[in-house]
């Protein structure tokens, strides 16, 4: 593997702007020869090939526009000059296509919309009369065609932005209107939802504020403007829980590959000009973040992005990932367009010293907690149909999640975090089709049907370092449970497993995971999922709690640990339980106490 930015301390500004060019020039060996087409990969999506290429010229813009807007230098500019001529010409080999209804073209013309808004000398005086007109035409297709209804909306505003930056026919209208159907989906919290029913994850930061602050830094809209900005300094006093003492970010949801697009709220604070909190430690999530991801091998041998998370692998992307998709990432490096003189380069990065250990967040239905600078959020659940990316019961930065990769064999339906069913056969099923979920009263709840005749509602409770889960299984037909905790990295050394009776508990060197049957007499096993179904390790393995249940109404109860320590002593401290009219859950020192009326 070649890691472009391994020698890279990634602190100054400086050093931000060798980032940018570092990052982006493997992809040169790539391009075509005509500039608009890079092809850094063989595997597909589910757009045409020609799409795929395009991201490889078009969200690299992402960061190369902020770098040349702060004075920085690029030496690859003119290849991506010809990219765009070519890309935008129906007469040229190389053209990418026209834009149709819900083509991915949508996603492609933000970065140029934003590269004539913010660098007009360089993306727009260049071209000839005839190229300019051709790019116009191209970019007014979006005004002309239908758009999935979600944050893509956002793509043909900023194209409309860009437009209108250079005085080039555009359609304002069509922006106002999708400005106001995109403000439908903001809430009171601060958070955005992604579309109709939607989902609430990362695109809420790194592209509904995102887009939102680097319209408010470029346009005079003053009171569309003030909403963005005060909404963005809500979101970011939440934001900032979802970030761990090391830099991590909570690996949560969908488009994980996108990898330090993470630290782009943080940077378009910047661009916008926006103390949401404290510059110092708006440099520190943004600066931490990115130094995290410099040491993960996320690059394949030539030094281009892999698709992946932590490491390549395939199994945990999503069907609009191509080979160039990661290249969003890029927009992380917002800040370059802001001189040096600007606060947030000025700061020295601090770290928060006010976050609370535990936190509720209503509108992406999560609690939050910290334990010795780690992040562990219990979700109550959405429905989408990426259930693993969102449905596990617990998630954390310190030990990530797999993401099945079959509903056959427990080894393969993503076992961390969930409680497993089966009825017999191969087919294993995990909380999906959610009816109902809140986390209200600072406890996680869902109920969920795995089936017509099965019915499943889940209370999720912290107890840092534990969390307790409660389940009411209702089931008119006989099922097996397998409940599996955090899952653990095989590949280093494994010091002991302990398996038995209502227990269940790994090692390795550095971490520990284990269960605790608080309520019946569980048997205690381990599983090794399918290897490089795991965001952050290609093997790992994951403690289980089983059992077979009759027809009826089941209660199961279950303690959960993890920890970042091998010999973590507060292991052998679970919570107790206690049984009567209501479920009572108190915490090992006795000062939590939780009650679940039966």
């Amino acid at each position: 593997m070649t890691n472009p930015i391994a020698s890279n301390p990634l602190k100054t500004r400086g050093d931000a702007q060798a980032a940018v060019r570092e990052l982006v020039t493997p992809l040169e060996k790539h391009a075509s020869s005509g500039g608009a087409l890079v092809r850094p990969g063989n595997t597909g999506a589910a757009f045409s090939e020609v799409c795929a290429a395009q991201e490889g010229v078009t969200r690299p813009l992402w960061g190369i526009v902020p770098l040349l807007d702060g004075n920085g230098k690029f030496e690859h500019l003119q290849r991506y000059r010809k990219g765009i001529r070519h890309g935008t010409n129906p007469n040229h080999d190389e053209y990418w296509g026209d834009i149709a209804d819900f083509s991915h073209h949508h996603v492609e013309i933000a970065p140029l919309g934003f590269a004539l808004a913010l660098q007009p000398d360089e993306f727009w005086d260049p071209l000839s009369d005839a190229e300019q007109s051709q790019l116009v035409e191209w970019l007014n297709g979006t005004n002309d065609a239908e758009l999935y209804d979600c944050n893509w909306l956002w793509f043909r505003v900023l194209a409309n932005l860009g437009l209108r930056s250079v005085g080039a026919n555009h359609d304002w209208v069509q922006a106002e209107r999708d400005l106001e159907r995109l403000e439908q989906w903001a809430s009171d919290d601060g958070w955005y939802v992604d579309g109709t029913p939607g989902r609430v994850d990362y695109y809420a930061a790194w592209a509904m504020h995102t887009y939102g602050l680097i319209y408010a830094a470029l346009t005079q809209d003053a009171e569309r403007n003030a909403q963005f900005r005060d909404r963005a300094a809500k979101f970011a006093q939440d934001y900032r829980y979802w970030f761990a003492d090391d830099g991590s970010a909570l690996p949560y949801g969908r488009s994980l590959t996108y990898r330090f697009a993470q630290s782009s709220f943080w940077g378009a604070l910047a661009l916008a000009d926006i103390e949401a909190l404290p510059w110092s430690e708006i440099r520190w999530h943004w600066q931490r973040n990115l130094q995290w991801w410099r040491e993960r091998p996320i690059f394949r041998d030539d030094g281009v992005l892999s698709i992946g998370y932590a490491y390549p692998t395939l199994k945990m992307s999503e069907d609009y990932n191509a080979p160039s998709s990661p290249y969003w990432a890029l927009k992380a490096f917002l800040p370059l367009a802001q001189s040096a003189s600007h606060p947030f380069w000025q700061a020295a990065p601090k770290p928060p010293n006010d976050l609370e250990s535990r936190i509720v967040q209503e509108t992406p239905k999560l609690i939050l907690s910290r334990d010795r600078g780690d992040v562990f959020a219990l979700a109550a659940g959405q429905n989408t149909e990426y259930n693993h990316k969102y449905n596990k019961f617990a998630y954390s930065t310190a030990f990530g999640f797999g993401v099945g990769s079959d509903v056959r064999g427990l080894a393969s339906a993503g076992p961390d975090n969930v409680l497993a069913l089966s009825d017999g056969n191969d087919y294993v099923r995990t909380r999906e089709n959610v009816i109902e979920s809140n986390v209200d009263d600072g406890i996680s709840y869902s109920q969920w049907r795995p089936w017509d005749d099965v019915v499943v509602e889940s209370w999720l409770v912290p107890m840092i370092p534990w969390h307790v889960r409660i389940h009411r299984l209702d089931t008119k037909r006989l099922v097996s449970s397998s409940e599996g905790g955090f899952g653990i990295n095989l590949d280093g050394e494994l010091i002991s497993q302990t398996m038995e009776d209502r227990k269940a508990v790994v090692r390795n060197s550095t971490s520990t995971s284990g269960l605790v049957d608080l309520a019946a007499n569980r048997s205690g096993d381990s599983v090794q999922p399918d290897p490089n179904t795991d965001l952050y390790h290609p093997r790992t393995i994951v403690p289980l709690l089983s059992d077979q249940h009759d027809q009826g109404i089941h209660w199961i109860v279950t303690a959960v640990f993890a920890s970042t320590n091998a010999t973590d002593e507060r292991w052998f401290e679970p919570p107790r339980f206690r049984r009567g009219e209501s479920i009572t859950i108190i915490a090992a020192d006795g000062e939590q106490k939780v009650e679940i009326d039966r």
